[in-house]
């Protein structure tokens, strides 16, 4: 049974963020629908950098034997969008939602809890967490200091999606603190991509 942060959205939900923009990496708007509608799409709405590093380890040739991409959305500036490709290794598409309208639409709520006592920490944190974070910390704001500020609502969560093809979802899973992504092996799985 689903709870509030795996529930899918409705078709009329999906409709309505269908009209809805974002900015791909050189700045042009594109519409949410016609992220999803070509093909199975797995959207990830990015809250950690550490996740999308390995999301980046998520094969090309596994992603099409499934008919599937692989996009990520983030609530920043679409200028950071290059960089922020660099810093993780992400080769797939990324789009930036700044005025957070998708994020809204899909229920992704805002706060700075970690991961509570007691709840096992997700793998993306593993070991190289601290390696992680001083890649980003140097790759980003050391080396980019334009880029302070810009990064989004540091307290906005994200969320983990199959949608399509189509005005379809298959598969929603809601962030419920800052370190709660899907694992990535559980989000390749329900989008039918073979993983690792």
């Amino acid at each position: 049974m689903a709870t509030e942060h795996t529930a899918l959205p409705s078709p009329e939900l999906i409709a309505k963020a269908a009209a809805l923009n974002v900015f791909d990496d050189a700045g042009n708007e594109v519409s949410f629908g016609s992220i999803i509608n070509a093909q199975k799409t797995i959207l990830v709405f990015i809250r950690e950098a550490q996740y999308v590093m390995q999301l980046a380890s998520v094969r090309k040739d596994a992603l099409e034997a499934a008919n599937a991409r692989l996009v990520i959305i983030g609530c920043g500036d679409w200028k950071l969008l290059k960089n922020y490709c660099e810093t993780t290794d992400f080769k797939g598409p990324v789009y930036a939602d700044p005025s957070r309208g998708l994020y809204n639409a899909f229920g992704l709520t805002q706060n700075l809890d970690t991961t509570p006592a007691g709840e096992e920490k997700r793998s993306y944190l593993g070991r190289s967490y601290i390696g992680n974070v001083m890649k980003s910390i140097w790759q980003g704001p050391l080396k980019n200091p334009q880029h302070v500020g810009k990064q989004g609502n540091i307290s906005q969560l994200g969320g983990d999606f199959v949608f399509g093809p189509g005005e379809t979802c298959t598969y929603a899973w809601r962030m419920r603190h800052t370190e709660d992504h899907i694992e990535v092996e559980d989000l390749m799985k329900e989008a039918g991509v073979a993983y690792p």
